[in-house]
């Protein structure tokens, strides 16, 4: 297994129509193919700057890599991510095995 996970802080103003139809249209990375339990979350932590975070699980490195390479997620990354997000820190985890 592999849980996916990014945080993000948008260019938009908080509260905006910007961040509100960028949240609502990342909602197509839920539908592809090998994505499971896929969470929108806002952050609160006041650690660090980041407002937003994606989470998703894959069932194996096949999985996940399919998820990169699918048209609609490549599509989401060139036409929103690219240009509206300022700044993110992404981290892949799979279990800890001893």
């Amino acid at each position: 297994m592999i849980r996916h996970t990014v945080a993000f802080r948008l260019r938009h103003p908080s509260g905006s129509e910007a961040e509100r139809s960028f949240l609502e249209t990342a909602q197509v990375l839920a539908g592809i193919p090998g994505v499971e339990r896929f969470e929108q979350l806002h952050q609160v932590s006041a650690k660090n700057d980041f407002t937003f975070g994606f989470s998703m699980e894959f069932s194996d490195a096949a999985a996940y890599a399919s998820y990169n390479e699918h048209p609609d997620h490549v599509a989401f990354v060139a036409a929103r991510w690219v240009p509206e997000v300022e700044e993110f820190l992404e981290i892949d985890y799979a279990p800890y095995a001893a």
